[in-house]
């Protein structure tokens, strides 16, 4: 299903997510753009990760609807009105979704290469040697042609994220999201990884949403910047705007402590 770029990529329509009597998500409404890339900051337990895992599907929603391209993802039609989509459905949509994890979760067991190969034959039903050719690009893109029957442990952390990126990427996705990407690194590894994903917003037609706490990375990166505080967009806007003149005190209370704090 492929409607013309008017239509949202991803929209989140009143969408609240609980955990028991914590309301965590309180009534989202949210859309995003074909190609945009969308920067997602605020303090920890605002509820940044759980909108890109309830997008993975990961968590379900409590209330309201997620679409995709279109077309619902938490819900399908019938007779006339939407109810709670079954496991294949949300299987299939969410299939045009990657997602790139704070820790790496590569299977230690694998090389790089048959890291990224895995899911595109088991999921996808691509031949082997398809994979394999598909494997190759991708770790060539985010810089690994050399490391490709090397073991995860004996990558460094950054050239894991950079696999993992990959392994992504490996399943066609039109969307992808980024919790945290550079979090586990140390340091001087956080720029190689981040230099990938300004190659894919440069060279690919992906939607990016990327959690971040890197205020510098998503002010150059980001289409735009949305800032969440208790479970709702407290404020958003392009980053020369949200940066330059936030409108809301608590938005100038975050910037000031974390770029105090850099």
């Amino acid at each position: 299903m492929t409607l013309d770029r008017a239509t949202p990529m991803v929209k989140f329509a009143g969408v609240t997510k609980r955990y028991g009597r914590l309301t965590v998500i309180d009534g989202l409404d949210f859309a995003i753009a074909h190609g945009e890339k969308v920067a997602l900051i605020g303090p920890s337990g605002s509820g940044k990760t759980t909108v890109l895992r309830m997008l993975m599907t990961l968590e379900r929603i409590d209330g309201g609807v997620i679409w995709v391209e279109g077309e619902p993802l938490t819900h399908v039609e019938r007779g006339g009105r939407l109810v709670p989509a079954d496991a294949r459905h949300l299987r299939r949509v969410r299939g045009k979704i990657g997602m790139v994890f704070q820790h790496f979760n590569l299977f230690p067991h694998m090389t790089a290469l048959k890291n990224c190969m895995e899911a595109p034959m088991t999921v996808l039903g691509l031949p082997k040697h398809q994979a394999a050719e598909r494997a190759a690009e991708l770790l060539d893109m985010v810089g690994l042609a050399g490391k490709k029957n090397h073991y995860p442990s004996q990558l460094s952390g950054g050239q894991q994220q950079r696999v993992a990126i990959a392994r992504a990427l490996a399943m066609r996705p039109k969307v992808m999201l980024f919790d945290e990407v550079t979090s586990a690194l140390d340091p001087e590894l956080v720029g190689e990884v981040l230099n990938v994903i300004r190659k894919l917003g440069a060279e690919h037609d992906l939607t990016m949403l990327m959690v971040t706490h890197q205020m510098g990375f998503a002010k150059e990166f980001a289409d735009r910047i949305a800032f969440f505080h208790r479970g709702k967009i407290e404020e958003e806007g392009k980053p020369e705007e949200f940066f330059g003149n936030p409108k809301n005190e608590r938005t100038r209370q975050f910037l000031r402590a974390v770029l105090d704090a850099v």
